[in-house]
């Protein structure tokens, strides 16, 4: 009998390596005849770097960059074969590098994500995947551009700091001096986010509140994107850009890359799916076991396990998720295509419990998980 294995991080929690690991030995205590495949998975954002470089033994670069506040530090980024790299934002933009006092989205920029991509173009790398999660930027990608030689310039021709608060003076960009290996190199946004640039749905009323805006910050936030919207579009002619999908990701750097490097946009479970060949492990599973914190609406829209039920779908094979919570009716669990979901907390208690205790809880869910279907199977044969 083969189990995949293919699980998210619970965040704050439990890596997926160590999801995977405890599920496998869970199944192997009774049952050591059963071969597993352990698949620990991402969606893009914060940990998908991690993900690609254990499953395809990847080689890992370093370099220094610019952190949120413009600190020097060394960020990772990820070799995937010859020609192309995986670049994961939040390793140089992202808010776990701060901390809660220092959330600021009006000081806040990409400066080092762009740096990072200054690094692998210099490198010699030519297709550059950029992961869009877990930004402490509301900043519209202004920063990377700077870090890639693309300036915005007031009406007076003032070249102006690489800052959301540029965004309101901002008459002009000026690419002139844009790095020369920008043409020679193909871009890829990597996101499971689908919010458009602004507005309710926006980068920045949506994120906004978590990267340290007030509700005064998130509406003068999102009036500065709609400006520098507009700027993107006028200067690179891509009609409605504001409203297409993934444009307020990582604060408007979505809109960035589409605009200006041209990048093209790719699901993030789809490209890790892809990018590991999950395919040939469940062509040939009996049973999936996923995961993710929790089983929301979010998860409807491309998140871990939507991805792997979908996948899962293709070769009619059974999906069981476990999460921390479930939010979802039984009519969108079906929608999912999921076999059944568990949450693996067993009585009322405070999250604090829940992620203190989430390997304890973890392995007994598996357990009886593991015995009904060893029994459901028993049944059948």
């Amino acid at each position: 009998m083969n189990i995949v294995i293919a699980p998210d991080s619970f965040k704050g929690s439990l890596s997926a390596m160590d999801i995977c690991e405890m599920i496998e030995s869970e199944i192997k205590l009774d049952h050591p005849q059963v071969n597993c495949i352990k698949l620990p998975l991402a969606d893009g954002g914060d940990g998908t770097l991690d993900v690609l470089l254990h499953s395809t033994k990847g080689r890992k670069l370093t370099c220094s960059v610019s952190d949120p506040l413009g600190r020097t530090i060394e960020a990772s980024y990820g070799e995937i074969d010859e020609q192309s790299v995986f670049i994961e934002m939040a390793q140089a933009s992202g808010l776990p590098l701060l901390e809660v006092h220092e959330r600021n989205p009006l000081q806040a920029s990409t400066r080092g994500t762009g740096e990072m991509i200054v690094h692998a173009m210099e490198s010699g790398y030519r297709n550059i995947y950029v992961g869009l999660g877990g930004s402490a930027t509301n900043d519209g990608g202004v920063g990377m551009l700077e870090a890639l030689g693309i300036y915005l310039r007031s009406e007076q021709g003032e070249r102006l700091p690489a800052l959301v608060t540029s965004l309101q003076q901002a008459a002009t960009i000026d690419d002139s001096k844009r790095h020369p290996l920008l043409d020679e190199t193909t871009f890829f946004m990597v996101s499971d986010v689908d919010h458009i640039l602004c507005g309710p749905q926006g980068a920045s009323y949506i994120f906004g509140p978590q990267k340290g805006a007030d509700t005064a910050m998130v509406e003068q936030l999102d009036r500065w994107l709609q400006s520098f919207g507009k700027l993107l579009t006028s200067k690179y002619r891509y009609e409605q850009l504001a409203q297409q999908a993934g444009t307020g990701a990582a604060g408007g750097l979505g809109a960035t890359m589409l605009a200006v490097l041209k990048a093209q946009r790719k699901k993030g479970i789809e490209f890790v799916l892809e990018a590991l060949q999950a395919d040939n492990a469940f062509r040939d599973a009996d049973l999936i076991i996923t995961g993710e914190g929790k089983l929301d609406q979010q998860t409807l829209g491309g998140k871990v396990i939507a991805g792997v039920s979908e996948r899962a779908q293709k070769y009619n094979k059974p999906v069981i998720a476990l999460c921390g919570s479930i939010q979802l009716t039984m009519e969108e669990l079906k929608q999912l295509g999921l076999l059944s979901a568990f949450s693996i907390v067993r009585q009322p208690c405070t999250l604090e419990d829940a992620v203190n205790h989430s390997e304890e809880l973890l392995r007994w869910q598996i357990q009886q998980i593991i015995r009904t279907f060893m029994h459901s199977n028993a049944m059948k044969g």
